[in-house]
C-alpha cells in the first residue's frame, strides 16, 4: 500500500499544528495525548476525497453510516481514560476506521478492539498494520458483550452510544478501572466516566455528545 504518512498541503504538519492549537484552546491539557494526535496521520483513515479535511476538528463519514470521531472527542475521551495513570490494557468498543485505536496503541501497553462491521474492520486492520501498531488485537464482534478472554481491563472506551451502560462491560472492568462511554438517545447523549471501586461504581458526567447508536450483533 503506497500511502503518504507525512502529508502535504491540507494534510501537512502545519495543518496538524493548527488542530493541536485548537484542541488546547478547547481544554485538552495532556501533552502525551496532543503529541500522539499531532503525529498520527488521520488523513489515511478517511477516503481520499476527504483527506483535505482530515485535520479539521470535525467528524467525517467513513461509510456504513459510521463516522470518524471529531479529534476533540478522541482527545477528550483518551485523556479522561488515562488521567488516573497505570493503564496496561484497554478495551475499545467500536474500532471504526482505526484512528482512535492507533492513538491508544501509542499510549497504553495493550489494546483490544471490537468492531461489529467486518468490512470496516478489514480496512482498519490494514491501516493499523501500516502504522506498525503491533500491540493491538482486533476482532469482529458485538461490543455489548465485551471481550471476556482478555478481561479485566484497566480501561474501556466506547465509541457508540447505548441507551444504558451494558452490564457486561462493567463486569469486565478491573478494580479502579475507568470506563468512558456516551449514553442516551440521539440528541440527549451524555459522556460518562465510570470508575470501579471497592464498593461499586462511581459515575461522573462529562459532556453532552453526539455518537452513532450502539447496536447489537455483527454485520458480515
Amino acid at each position: 500500500m503506497n500511502v503518504d504518512l507525512q502529508g502535504i498541503g491540507m494534510t501537512s504538519q502545519r495543518t496538524r499544528s493548527r488542530l493541536i492549537t485548537r484542541l488546547r484552546e478547547m481544554g485538552i491539557v495532556s501533552e502525551d495525548v496532543l503529541s500522539v494526535i499531532m503525529n498520527t496521520p488521520r488523513h489515511i483513515f478517511v477516503d481520499e476525497a476527504l483527506a483535505s479535511r482530515a485535520y479539521e476538528n470535525t467528524a467525517l463519514p467513513i461509510g456504513y453510516n459510521q463516522t470518524i470521531s471529531q479529534p476533540y472527542i478522541v482527545a477528550r475521551m483518551v485523556e479522561v481514560l488515562l488521567a488516573a495513570g497505570n493503564i496496561n490494557s484497554v478495551l475499545e468498543v467500536g474500532t471504526g476506521c482505526g484512528f482512535q485505536t492507533a492513538v491508544l496503541a501509542q499510549l497504553v501497553d495493550h489494546v483490544y478492539s471490537i468492531e461489529r462491521i467486518d468490512a470496516l474492520l478489514k480496512k482498519a486492520r490494514q491501516k493499523l498494520r501500516l502504522l506498525k501498531c503491533n500491540n493491538v488485537r482486533v476482532k469482529c464482534g458485538d461490543g455489548n458483550v465485551g471481550w471476556s478472554q482478555y478481561a479485566p481491563f484497566d480501561g474501556i472506551i466506547v465509541s457508540a452510544a447505548p441507551i444504558g451502560v451494558p452490564e457486561t462491560l462493567l463486569e469486565q472492568l478491573a478494580m479502579n478501572g475507568r470506563l468512558v462511554i456516551p449514553v442516551g438517545v440521539a440528541g440527549r447523549q451524555q459522556l460518562l466516566l465510570i470508575t470501579r471501586t471497592e464498593t461499586g461504581f462511581e459515575e461522573q458526567q462529562l459532556d453532552m455528545v453526539s455518537f452513532v447508536p450502539m447496536l447489537e450483533g455483527i454485520v458480515g
